[in-house]
């Protein structure tokens, strides 16, 4: 293969990449815990972008059931851009499995 072609298509994919990864922090991912009181949002690059807590849930004297429900939230949220993430990655690589892109 001629490596002027190949290194033209590494540049190619290298900006699709880019165009890729911004519009992946423009969608949203929702999860929630707890029969939905608590929620959290995460965008495609996997950053926590809000979370919602119902106040009927916040109890002083139990803030253990709080924090494991935000947990489970985040942690879905998460997995869920994740998951996204990997989608998009692999329309874009055509499911080649490129270490270290995600």
């Amino acid at each position: 293969m001629d490596m002027n072609k190949m290194m033209k298509q590494v540049q190619k994919m290298q900006g699709q990449m880019t165009k890729m990864q911004d519009e992946l922090a423009d969608k949203t991912i929702e999860a929630s815990a707890g029969g939905g009181v608590v929620t959290v949002v995460a965008n495609g690059k996997q950053e926590i972008v809000d979370i919602s807590i119902d106040p009927d849930v916040v109890d002083p004297d139990d803030t253990e059931m709080l924090e494991d429900l935000i947990l489970a939230a985040a942690n879905e949220a998460t997995r869920e851009a994740q998951e996204l993430a990997s989608k998009e990655m692999n329309k874009l690589t055509g499911g080649m499995n490129i270490p270290g892109l995600f």
